[in-house]
């Protein structure tokens, strides 16, 4: 979530320069350094609220006898049991953020607390985490689901799912401080290729198996669309009752998330995870904001969403169908989840459901099979789901073959990825790009700016606000750098940092400029990576469609 300083190789390091290696995670504050894999325990100094970009997070001062950091857990106003006097067990990695040290959403266990008042911590905004844009995809919405409005990303964390690895990991260092573990819950996702697939029947039906083996299981929202079918899946679970809000006139229906918690079931089965909430409604913008905070109270979740809505595929899916995607969901949350599930159909069977009036109401349906449910569009649509999912696969066989020391097989990638960009219009779709090469060949993704001279405008800083949401979004970190040779600069990053390759945009210099302006920049970044022994990919820039 934050920048990453570039830094010459630290003792210890692995022969590549990247810090940790196949060092033991980091038990002493004063051995920290930026980007350790860290197993601290320590004391809770401070406790309380401050504001990063438009969303609130909860920090914690963290001490033990050699120093002192930060812990930052985004999206959240406060943290049951993380309170000043709290005796606790953290893991994570550390990355510099004004000038200290910060663990992001960590891994918690608490040992001991003694409960104190918590107190707002005061703190300006802070500029690596500020509001996207959120929306609507007209074509996928009813009556009575929420209208398109700006709204502010925020992240909640919480400590590691039962049951697993992380899980395990945290349980082992609560064994060895002889700690309790603060788990979240289970975290399952029914993954689809396109409205209709089949999401919320799979959902309905995965709560019907649970409740009938005795499972404490509660609706927090089904969205049926007024289909008998699904209607007939919900008959016998207990629905929390929706919240009804009144916005500009029209009367709408939200989940009630205050009432899920008060009921506290042992699951709750949550549909549509991009949802964007009416204002007002509750404490989140988003549908996947309240489901972080159901898992953080130990709920169990079960909760659908579609591959559109993801942050890195949005860009690809609207250039695909021509339809903007304005509800996203970071990938971090869905990467999150402990099982995910493809709800797969052919798009001959999408096509057929839609034809029978199974998915839109009649008056949307021609329109709809002319326009984003082609036959073409939906096999592409398929292509990413399948695609995404076997990413996650693999990353999960790598997991389990770095928990298994005696396995000979390579589970560690030395590929890193550093994506170039400036605030010219199309930016944001070079870091999507430049994600979705990163997690194709699991390497690490760095997004750099470079300033030189004074230049500023409140037009720059508005485009390299949305750039940053959109870096922290896909996952990579953020860095804004100064140097008087822009060029050059990128260069000495990469060399710091052990960049492999590089992805810059195509230039949008006519001849004439490249001629008396020294030349074109990404032909001399190409020149000069190449000498760095850096391999180059240029990406040519789309612009993202108009709403």
């Amino acid at each position: 979530m934050s920048g990453r300083e570039p830094a010459v190789p630290a003792a210890g390091a692995d022969p590549a320069g990247r810090p940790g290696g196949d060092r033991p995670a980091v038990s002493r504050i004063a051995d920290v350094r930026s980007q350790d894999r860290v197993a601290l325990t320590g004391t809770i100094r401070e406790a309380g609220t401050v504001t990063i970009g438009t969303s609130p997070a909860w920090r914690c001062v963290l001490a033990d006898a050699t120093g002192e950091l930060d812990l930052l857990f985004l999206g959240r106003a406060t943290i049951a049991g993380l309170a000043e006097g709290t005796r606790c067990t953290v893991q994570g990695t550390a990355t510099p953020r004004q000038g200290r040290l910060t663990i992001w959403n960590p891994r918690y266990q608490v040992k001991s607390a003694r409960h104190a008042p918590s107190r707002v911590l005061p703190g300006p905004p802070d500029p690596e985490r500020t509001a996207d844009p959120a929306g609507l995809e007209p074509a996928a919405k009813t009556p009575g689901t929420a209208p398109a409005v700006p709204a502010g990303q925020s992240c909640a964390a919480g400590a590691a799912a039962p049951g697993s690895p992380a899980a395990a990991d945290a349980a082992t260092v609560a064994d060895d401080v002889g700690g309790t573990v603060e788990a979240a819950g289970h975290f399952r996702i029914y993954l689809g290729v396109a409205a209709g697939a089949g999401k919320t029947v799979a959902m309905l039906d995965e709560g019907q198996r649970r409740r009938q083996r005795g499972t404490d299981v509660v609706i927090g929202f089904a969205e049926c669309h007024g289909r008998p079918v699904t209607q007939a899946r919900a008959a016998g679970l207990e629905t929390i009752p929706r919240k009804v809000c009144m916005y500009r006139g029209a009367r709408f229906e939200e989940m009630d998330t205050a009432a899920v918690l008060e009921r506290r079931p042992a699951v709750a089965l949550v549909d549509e995870l991009a949802h964007t909430n009416v204002p007002g409604s509750g404490r989140h913008a988003k549908r996947w904001q309240d489901v972080r905070e159901l898992l953080d109270a130990g709920i169990d979740v079960i909760t659908t969403v579609n591959i559109q809505h993801l942050e890195s595929i949005a860009d690809t899916v609207e250039e695909i169908t021509g339809v903007p995607v304005r509800e996203r969901v970071p990938d971090w949350v869905i990467r999150r989840a402990d099982q995910i599930e493809l709800i797969d159909s052919s798009p001959e069977q999408l096509r057929r459901r839609m034809l029978h009036g199974n998915i839109y109401p009649p008056d949307q349906i021609p329109r709809a099979l002319t326009h984003f449910f082609r036959a073409d569009n939906l096999t592409a649509l398929r292509e990413l789901a399948l695609r995404f999912l076997a990413d996650e696969t693999d990353e999960h066989l790598l997991e389990r073959l770095a928990r298994q020391p005696a396995t000979t097989a390579p589970w560690e990638t030395t590929e890193r990825i550093m994506a170039a960009v400036t605030p010219a219009p199309g930016a944001e779709a070079i870091v999507r790009r430049a994600a979705r090469m990163a997690a194709r060949i699991k390497a690490g993704l760095d997004i750099v700016h470079i300033t030189s001279g004074n230049a500023t405008s409140h037009d720059r800083d508005t485009a390299l606000a949305g750039l940053r949401q959109v870096a922290g979004d896909v996952g990579a970190s953020w860095h804004q750098l100064s140097a008087d040779e822009p060029v050059s600069g990128l260069i000495e990053f990469a060399r710091a940092g052990q960049i492999t390759q590089i992805v810059i945009g195509c230039s949008q210099r006519s001849r004439w400029r490249e001629l008396t302006g020294g030349g074109s920049i990404v032909t001399r970044v190409s020149r000069q990576a190449t000498r760095a022994g850096i391999d180059v990919h240029i990406v040519a820039r789309r612009q993202t469609p108009a709403p």
